[in-house]
């Protein structure tokens, strides 16, 4: 075996300590996933801001302009890209996660280091196009002559952390299961598409609670909808990041619980989550080279 199995419980510290100390290494996966991806480009990076526009170019017409919602929320523009770039970077992580140790098949029969450098070398280059889409989002800032206030930017990064600790424990028990699964990537692109309309993205969020509460009297269902790690972070960036969300201006769009708590809530369960999922990766990944 390349890489014996180890016990559940323990090991988790000694396994961080063997990513730290292959840290070096980490960077050059990360540059590696990013030029790979990019290679033979014409435009290079800029291919990361593809999607994403053309994503919001899409939702605001057919549901701003179409479906009138750019009527009755302001800025709405900013509004879906707000939370377009957090769910573009999760789809990055998850996505990119999932195939990451079969893709490299080769290194993982022929080569020993840690196996979770392949999964978080995809969250290190995410994290690098998610910087670059922030650029657009501040061209639209200046655009627009509209800025966000500045009392709810820590949420940013509370949300950032949240994000990618969530996604990484996803991604890791993810990139194990399809190495002994394949039918995992398209369990993974149906989830995403289902995930995506259960985060208030395209719609505001007092929908879902007027329809669920309000309506049909059914509090514990918004309840869990709420519960949905991806709402909270999306919510977390249209409080901070969109203008048209500024509560001096009495809008109703924005989130009136207490997000620091609820993010400091989810960052509590994701990273216990967190440590079952490279628990998870640590016990299967003894048989990895044998499955590839």
């Amino acid at each position: 075996m390349v890489h014996a199995p180890r016990t559940f419980a323990r090991g988790f510290v000694r396994d961080a300590a063997d990513i730290w100390a292959y840290r070096e290494l980490l960077g050059n996966l990360v540059r590696k996933e990013l030029k790979v991806r990019y290679k033979d480009s014409m435009l290079g990076f800029l291919w990361t801001l593809v999607r994403p526009l053309l994503q919001l170019f899409v939702y605001a017409v057919a549901i701003g302009v179409f479906l009138g919602a750019g009527r009755t929320i302001p800025d709405f523009g900013v509004y879906l890209f707000t939370g377009l770039v957090a769910w573009t970077l999760f789809t990055d992580v998850i996505g990119g996660c999932t195939g990451t140790i079969v893709s490299n098949a080769g290194l993982v029969k022929k080569v020993y280091f840690p196996r979770e450098l392949f999964p978080l070398s995809v969250v290190g280059a995410a994290v690098v196009n998610f910087a670059l889409q922030l650029l657009v989002l501040a061209a639209a800032y200046a655009a627009t002559g509209s800025w966000p206030q500045p009392g709810d930017l820590l949420l940013v990064p509370l949300a950032l952390v949240v994000l990618i600790v969530f996604g990484t424990a996803l991604g890791l028990v993810l990139a194990a299961a399809f190495v002994y699964l394949r039918d995992v990537q398209y369990l993974v692109e149906v989830g995403l598409l289902l995930w995506f309309w259960m985060t208030p993205i395209v719609y505001d969020w007092t929908k879902v609670k007027d329809n669920l509460v309000s309506g049909a009297g059914l509090t514990w269902l918004f309840q869990i909808y709420l519960a949905n790690p991806m709402a909270n972070v999306v919510l977390a960036f249209q409080k901070a990041l969109w203008p048209g969300g500024d509560t001096e201006r009495g809008q109703p769009f924005v989130y009136d619980g207490d997000l620091y708590l609820r993010l400091g809530v989810l960052l509590l369960a994701c990273g216990a989550l967190l440590w079952c999922a490279q628990r998870i990766f640590a016990r299967t990944q003894g048989n990895f080279a044998q499955e590839l």
